[in-house]
């Protein structure tokens, strides 16, 4: 059962390093894909409670940004032809900015979120050292037990 347990925390570890490799690799990738998916939200936004226009005002009204690059984005939608730039855009709490772009935040998101997501990455990359290495140090401690009692197996108690 010890070796058993040794290889499933093998197995759980080389999954995480593959990922963590992938991850990497393909980082531009993940990149062009948010940029992509926040473009499309964007110009499916509406203001009745869906939770991908939930998310859009979360991150504006957070990282007090507009739109995908700049608010401009905003004029390629259909919501800014009904009604104008969403209150999450707005630059004071309480405003109706409608088509007024002085009252709107001019950074994008993109970048603000980039820029947190790489930020953190140092975190991210520390914790899962940490986790590793204690999968290493279960990985090699099963094994050495399991190793005691295959040879003390015949040892009278």
């Amino acid at each position: 059962m010890l070796k058993l347990y040794a290889m499933f925390l093998t197995l759980i570890f080389l999954v995480e390093l593959v990922a963590a490799i992938v991850g990497f690799v393909f980082r531009h990738e993940i990149k062009n894909s948010f940029k992509n998916n926040y473009e499309k939200i964007l110009k499916q936004y509406n203001s009745t409670g869906d939770y991908r226009s939930d998310a859009v005002d979360k991150i504006q009204n957070k990282l007090h940004c507009c739109g995908v690059t700049d608010y401009r984005d905003w004029k390629d939608t259909n919501y800014y032809s009904e009604k104008g730039f969403p209150k999450s855009c707005c630059k004071l709490e309480n405003c109706s900015p409608q088509r007024d772009a002085d009252k709107v935040n001019s950074e994008g998101c993109f970048i603000k979120v980039m820029t947190i997501i790489e930020s953190e990455m140092g975190v991210v990359a520390g914790i899962s050292f940490g986790v590793a290495c204690f999968q290493l140090i279960g990985i090699f401690l099963a094994y050495c037990l399991s190793r005691a009692i295959t040879n003390n197996q015949y040892e009278i108690v």
